[in-house]
């Protein structure tokens, strides 16, 4: 009855960190370029009253006694599904139809990847994401400059005074990776690489190394869909009820077994 308390105790843990991963997706269903994350569980040791395998007799094994002792939070893997376009009409808003991602000079140097291409100009005409930091490789826009077109290859246009034809004034690359989901999200719509992701490779919109196009004019909304979100948060409170009727039973038993001692 007591292994029975803890394992129903695992599983009330495991749920309640289910529940904050819901809550946070729904937070974002709103935010551009957001990539949900899931929450993957695995069972955790277990208690052998007879292994497997065991000589029960010289022609006989036993096919073993296991006692499971609960399950717990295995990681957050952070699902690639393509999020929904969204029209804008904003030159400066980029969304990728397919996969890779954008990549972003962060203040202190490092490199993040993000989906979200809500982009702007800074005071040098720069162009950058929404908390200034410039994209790579860098794209500089003059003042002066008109009619900026970004194409699905992600070659950046503008008509510049004096010209007839329009100038190309830079390329767009995009980032995949071996593993998508492994990268680590760090906030303000960024996401960076780790050893479960593999490094980045690097390359035009609509390569050959499999990376999608780029749209001018529209976002890329979140890929949280609520109504699964809400079915999720439905089965984790269920689940977390479940395990709480377990301890509640256990304890009765528990009870029960120590009135049977001191009568």
């Amino acid at each position: 009855m007591i292994r029975a308390l803890y394992t129903a105790a695992s599983g009330m843990s495991a749920q309640q960190l289910n529940l904050d991963t819901i809550a946070n997706n729904l937070a974002n269903s709103s935010t551009t370029g957001f990539r949900q994350l899931r929450l993957n569980f695995e069972d955790m040791v277990y208690q052998n009253l007879v292994t497997p395998g065991a000589a029960q007799s010289q022609s006989t094994v036993s096919a073993g006694l296991q006692i499971g002792l609960g399950t717990k939070s295995a990681e957050t893997e952070v699902l690639m599904t393509q999020g929904p376009l969204n029209q804008t009409s904003n030159p400066l808003d980029v969304a990728i139809e397919g996969s890779g991602f954008f990549q972003v000079q962060r203040p202190d140097g490092t490199i993040a990847y993000t989906r979200a291409g809500q982009f702007q100009l800074n005071n040098q005409g720069t162009i950058t994401t929404t908390d200034g930091d410039p994209i790579i490789p860098t794209i500089t826009i003059p003042s002066n400059a008109t009619a900026v077109t970004i194409t699905q290859y992600g070659v950046v246009n503008a008509t510049l005074p004096g010209q007839q034809n329009p100038s190309q004034l830079g390329q767009i690359q995009l980032a995949t990776f071996p593993n998508p989901g492994g990268l680590e999200s760090m906030g303000s719509n960024l996401l960076q690489a780790t050893l479960s992701s593999g490094d980045p490779v690097l390359g035009n919109p609509g390569g050959t190394e499999g990376l999608g196009t780029l749209e001018q004019g529209y976002l890329e909304n979140s890929n949280v869909d609520i109504v699964t979100m809400f079915v999720q948060m439905v089965l984790a409170q269920r689940a977390y009820e479940s395990n709480s009727k377990v301890i509640k039973a256990a304890d009765d038993m528990y009870s029960q077994a120590n009135n049977m001692a001191h009568s």
